[in-house]
């Protein structure tokens, strides 16, 4: 499960902060999708009532003009967001490991490690 999450939070930091051609995806896919995502809740938490304001209007409202997806990055930039959630990411990626630590060494149990490892590499 913590394995899980940490992959879900570096892919939702890489939808504003990567590279396509990494992803597989269009960056902003999740931003146009009107999905509400770590990065947004902690750049909307942090912003200002007019940063709110751009929050609501586009995701919550769904009147996203084609400028905007690059006015999100900078906010989530400007509020640390995309850094933080990575970090919880490496929370939840070293929770995973630990739990792994009750098994005997095994190919399955290096396997698994590395899936954690690979999760949050993703963010290089």
């Amino acid at each position: 499960m913590n394995l899980g999450i940490a992959f879900q939070l570096v892919d939702d930091a890489l939808d504003y902060g990567g590279k396509s051609a990494k992803l597989g995806k269009n960056v902003g896919d999740d931003f146009r999708d009107g999905k509400i995502t770590l990065p947004v809740v902690l750049s909307f938490r942090r912003g200002s009532d007019s940063e709110r304001l751009f929050w609501r209007r586009t995701l919550e409202d769904g009147d996203a003009t084609d400028n905007d997806l690059e006015t999100a990055i900078l906010l989530m930039n400007k509020h640390r967001a995309l850094e933080d959630t990575v970090k919880r990411a490496r929370h939840y990626g070293a929770i995973a490991k630990d739990a792994l630590a009750f098994f005997p060494e095994s190919p399955m149990k290096n396997v698994l490690g590395e899936a954690v490892d690979f999760a949050i590499s993703r963010t290089s």
